[in-house]
């Protein structure tokens, strides 16, 4: 792979601020892509163009809530209006929700973890779809979950949103399948985030991998020369994985 695979390329990277979007960010600059992050958090946003810029980087900093669904409308727009073409969505930013029993979980929580998770990534999608079809190589990246597949009890929310996005994902790369346009889940396992530690309170943060670790791998993902589509990136095992056809 080339010393700056993403050079030139044009990235829109949800859940910035922290985590693997943070990572993930840092590392498509790094590679060379100019870097759209969008989070709710201003000062953590301004913190995180301040390492772009360190390390030689570039970022336009989008703050939005992703609750804020026609924010989405108005981020394509400005993209359509400066760019004119988009390569690269990650879509990342995620809601755990808290971990309850189904009958349990606080209707408002349920929607937001939906909301989140589920519905601003096809607003995403629906935004931006026309962009990454101007891109000659556009990826698509969703972080999806073990617990989309496994349903462990009380994740309710989340796993369900997480199946959800699975299959978002791939009829997204079934619509594209003949366009330049390559979709990929990723399945990052446990990693050091903060969504982690409240989800797993009694586990030792120190010995799982970072979102660092991870960050290689979504610029493969990202990269021009990726040609894989409408399957997951399983991090744990370093594996592309085919979803299951049960019939």
């Amino acid at each position: 792979m080339p010393e700056r695979p993403l050079a030139g390329r044009l990235a829109v990277v949800t859940g910035a601020s922290r985590g693997i979007g943070r990572a993930a960010a840092l590392a498509f600059a790094r590679a060379g892509a100019h870097v759209i992050a969008i989070a709710r958090t201003q000062g953590a946003l301004e913190e995180l163009d301040d390492a772009i810029g360190a390390e030689g980087g570039t970022a336009t900093l989008a703050p939005a809530d992703l609750r804020d669904l026609d924010a989405l409308d108005r981020l394509a727009a400005g993209i359509l209006e400066r760019w004119g073409r988009l390569d690269i969505l990650l879509g990342n930013a995620g809601l755990l929700g808290g971990l309850a029993p189904l009958g349990h979980f606080d209707p408002k929580t349920w929607t937001d973890v939906l909301t989140v998770n589920v519905t601003a990534n096809w607003r995403l999608i629906r935004a931006l779809d026309p962009l990454l079809r101007r891109s000659e190589a556009g990826r698509a990246i969703f972080v999806t979950s073990g617990a989309s597949w496994r349903s462990p009890a009380y994740w309710g929310a989340y796993s369900v949103s997480k199946a959800a996005l699975d299959a978002l994902g791939r009829t997204y790369a079934a619509e594209t399948a003949t366009t330049p346009v390559k979709v990929m889940l990723v399945n990052p396992g446990p990693l050091r985030t903060r969504m982690r530690a409240s989800a797993m309170p009694g586990e030792d943060p120190e010995a799982l991998r970072s979102p660092d670790d991870l960050a290689p791998d979504l610029i493969r993902l990202a990269s021009p020369d990726w040609g894989e589509t409408g399957k997951v990136f399983d991090f744990p095992s370093g594996r592309v994985l085919a979803f299951q056809n049960p019939g």
